[in-house]
């Protein structure tokens, strides 16, 4: 086993923690200052790396951070773990941004120290396994048998110049499938075009597609070729077709059965070699049988059908999914790719991903940016993935809690907030945050998160006057309805108590 690598120039400590790694026959190597440990690294065999570093923040030698920094340059991916005394616990913070696994306070209690070191031991070998995943990552992940039967799909439809349905669910892939079609295909040369037909405009759907002559509209001031010239040679992606129009399917049937169409203001008829991947989250025979759909061109396009699992039915390829997004996100910025432990990708794994792949992709761009630590734990995952959890295990104060009813009551009247034993306004929710112990100030943003996703612009009014009702139905029922002595547990006023009991509708 490769060592571990330990850097303080107080004897004390890295004895106390060689004899430690040593009863867990945890190989070590200690050095006193960082010019030593630099000095090693320039002379370094395969197997004498280091597989975690642990390293005090302040010493003669050099500053831990420096070396962090260094370290960082050679290793990316080892597990750095820094050492500090209390008084340095901001540096130490300000280290996780330059890449440190954890920080460890000075004095520690030697038996988290271990379990710390093997934590950061786990996700080191979790890290040489991910960067050979990272190199040899195909164009498409998955190992549920769902996803292994479409890439055997596509291996048998690579030589083929069929038309081909793609359906599945919004966000499941339908284009990577498309594309996936194409790069194997004997195509592979020609070009890959893909449209939304549902993203654009009805009145310009057909100009996009078979492209206009100059002067065929207000404002068609050249000539322009559409996409079905444009992928001549190649292939045509069709998403969302089930959202044509009924006068543009019957023009897309004829170029589908002769290859020839005519441009917008155009008399000359115009010859294509395209072939066609339409894709759909719709159903289509569910749409032909309304008369929304041309029949024969379903059957034209119906050819062969490839069906794409949402990501609920494939939840095995979250792991890797995850780490591929991260690390797909972490180029993209310019910043170390961040970690991700197996209790949030746990989190992830039970969560219905309503936007399947493209959901799971955001959520992962979004763990770059806005993580604060490089460790992913399950806490810092977004609002959306928590509300599940924090619905079911956070419940809001009973009326057993506000007054002297009983909790089947709340229940009975939808937990509405009860003071001096009536019910305030179903209009104005209680304040829902984390069980006492927890960080509260989570739940607020995860509430905060959830008003701005649905689209609000009152955020700030309405998680207010939830937080003052909060408060005032809390004070309220710890002094049994007395409003004088709630106001003057709250620090306010009679008057604004009062006042703000009827702004509230609490009265």
């Amino acid at each position: 086993m490769k060592p571990i690598w330990i850097v303080d120039d107080d004897q004390s400590i890295r004895f106390v923690l060689e004899k430690a790694l040593m009863r867990e026959n945890l190989p070590t190597r200690s050095f006193t200052h960082p010019r030593e440990v630099l000095q090693a690294l320039n002379h370094l065999s395969p197997e004498d790396s280091p597989q975690v570093l642990v390293s005090d923040i302040r010493m003669p030698g050099g500053s831990g951070l420096d070396l962090l920094a260094q370290v960082k340059e050679r290793m990316p991916g080892l597990p750095v773990i820094i050492m500090t005394a209390y008084s340095d616990l901001d540096s130490a913070v300000s280290a996780f941004q330059g890449g440190a696994f954890e920080y460890l306070p000075k004095p520690f209690d030697l038996t988290k120290a271990i379990e710390l070191i093997r934590r950061a031991l786990e996700e080191s070998q979790r890290e040489a396994v991910g960067a050979v995943d990272v190199d040899s990552t195909p164009e498409m992940l998955g190992q549920a048998p769902a996803m292994q039967d479409v890439f055997r799909a596509i291996g048998r439809l690579s030589q083929s110049n069929v038309t081909v349905m793609i359906t599945g669910e919004s966000g499941s892939g339908k284009e990577l499938v498309a594309r996936a079609l194409h790069k194997h295909s004997q195509r592979a040369a020609g070009p890959f075009v893909a449209i939304n037909t549902a993203a654009i405009p009805k009145d310009l759907l057909e100009s996009e597609l078979f492209g206009h002559e100059r002067g065929a509209f207000t404002g068609a001031q050249s000539m322009r070729r559409g996409r079905f010239e444009q992928a001549d040679g190649g292939t045509l992606f069709l998403d969302e077709i089930g959202d044509m129009k009924f006068d543009l399917q019957t023009r897309l049937l004829r170029v589908l059965s002769d290859g020839s169409f005519y441009r917008v203001g155009g008399h000359s008829a115009i010859k294509t070699n395209v072939r066609v991947i339409a894709a759909t989250h719709q159903n289509l025979e569910q749409r032909v049988a309304e008369g929304a759909f041309r029949e024969d061109l379903f059957h034209r396009l119906n050819v062969i059908r490839l069906r794409l699992p949402p990501l609920r039915e494939r939840r095995e390829d979250i792991p890797v999914l995850t780490r591929h997004f991260l690390q797909q996100s972490a180029q993209q910025l310019g910043v170390e790719a961040k970690r991700i432990s197996e209790s949030a990708i746990h989190l992830l794994q039970e969560f219905s991903f309503p936007g399947n792949v493209r959901q799971l992709e955001n959520i992962c761009h979004w763990l770059t940016v806005m993580a604060p630590a490089q460790a992913i734990e399950p806490k810092d995952l977004p609002p959306e993935v928590l509300a599940p959890t924090v619905s079911s295990s956070v419940q809001t104060p009973s009326a057993a809690v506000l007054a002297s009813g009983s909790p089947e009551q709340a229940s009975a009247h939808d937990a509405a907030p009860v003071v001096n034993g009536t019910h305030a306004p179903s209009t104005l929710k209680p304040l829902v945050l984390n069980m006492p112990g927890e960080d509260w100030q989570s739940g607020l943003e995860a509430q905060a998160m959830a008003l701005l996703v649905n689209g609000n612009t009152d955020v700030w009014d309405e998680l207010t006057k939830r937080f003052e009702a909060t408060l005032i139905q809390t004070a309220l029922a710890h002094t049994r309805g007395r409003r004088i002595d709630a106001a003057n547990k709250l620090g306010i006023g009679r008057n604004t108590i009062t006042r703000k009991i009827q702004e509230l509708g609490l009265d």
